[in-house]
């Protein structure tokens, strides 16, 4: 994969200490704003991306990108994945997709028209972890109750109060703790237990949008809380309860460092999977994989995913209205 990344903000620093340690992945490229190309130049330098760009179309038409890794602002993902596929090039897209259903499938059908594949940056599913927790939910179950837990005080809050409004708190930006940590949540659940059947969202809301939140999901044998919150602080801890057991884990939703399966019969068991200290890993190291061998099936797994858990964001959104 020779990978061409537009923005240049915190989750590109964070996925750059890593992409050294992703087999096959070439860093073609980098393309922010004029006001940010020195922040990319220092980028450049130090990773060793061959080439920076201000200007977006520049490297969505670089013979030497074949992939463009999305990290802009939320507003922003339609009309830069949309570019990008139109120009040939197969697209990773931070979460979350796009900003509807109907979006995500006119991008979906652009990149069938041509012959690329798109997919969502998520981090938690393609952790092995979260797979080994599928796979031994049967030791625990029937399962009824889910609640899972992604609280981090966020280093804006504080400017937030003041009247600084960073994109994550913007609601004009389709910022918010919804969309920013709870969809963590949502790809677990939804990844673990399919489309719930209602769906209900009780956010905290202070300057027009929600800087903390708890999202009901309601299936026909469980319920699910979700739990996720910008403006207080915890270290939480996430429980899946059935009749046989719990599975718990400490720590971000999105990264799952390890688990532990407590039994009724008293038999507790820790484990972890992971391959990789750095959460963002595991995903590129698939999408690496999918990309480079055109794996239409898994990327078309993956996009089916994606739009079950838009369509939860959307019942949430307006279950508040």
């Amino acid at each position: 994969m020779k990978l061409g990344i537009i923005g240049s903000g915190k989750i590109v620093h964070d996925f750059l200490t890593t992409a050294a340690k992703i087999e096959n992945l070439e860093l073609a490229a980098i393309s922010t704003t004029k006001r940010s190309r020195h922040i990319a130049e220092d980028l450049a330098k130090q990773y060793g991306i061959n080439e920076v760009f201000a200007d977006n179309d520049q490297l969505c038409n670089d013979d030497n990108v074949d992939t463009v890794y999305v990290a802009v602002p939320n507003f922003l993902h339609y009309d830069v994945v949309k570019k990008a596929v139109l120009a040939g090039k197969n697209v990773i897209c931070e979460k979350p997709y796009v900003e509807t259903v109907a979006q995500a499938q006119e991008l979906k059908k652009i990149a069938d028209d041509h012959n690329v594949i798109i997919v969502e940056a998520i981090t938690n599913i393609h952790l092995p972890n979260y797979k080994e927790i599928k796979r031994k939910l049967t030791k625990i179950a029937p399962i009824h109750i889910i609640s899972l837990n992604y609280t981090q005080y966020s280093s804006r809050y504080d400017d937030f109060l003041q009247g600084k409004i960073a994109p994550v708190f913007d609601p004009a930006k389709d910022g918010g703790t919804l969309m920013d940590l709870n969809i963590y949540n949502i790809h677990l659940a939804v990844g673990l237990f399919g489309k719930p059947e209602k769906v209900q969202y009780y956010p905290v809301i202070q300057q027009h949008i929600d800087t903390s939140g708890i999202l009901n999901l309601v299936y026909p044998d469980k319920q699910a809380v979700l739990i996720a919150s910008k403006d207080s602080y915890t270290t939480p801890r996430s429980f899946i309860e059935g009749e046989k057991g719990t599975i718990y884990f400490d720590g971000s939703t999105g990264v799952i460092k390890n688990f532990t399966i407590e039994r009724r019969n008293g038999e507790n068991s820790e484990f972890n999977f992971n391959q990789f200290d750095h959460r963002m890993a595991s995903e590129f190291t698939d999408f690496v994989k999918i990309i480079d061998n055109h794996d239409t099936v898994a990327a078309d797994k993956l996009y089916d995913h994606s739009v079950a858990v838009m369509a939860v964001l959307a019942q949430a959104k307006d279950s508040i209205k």
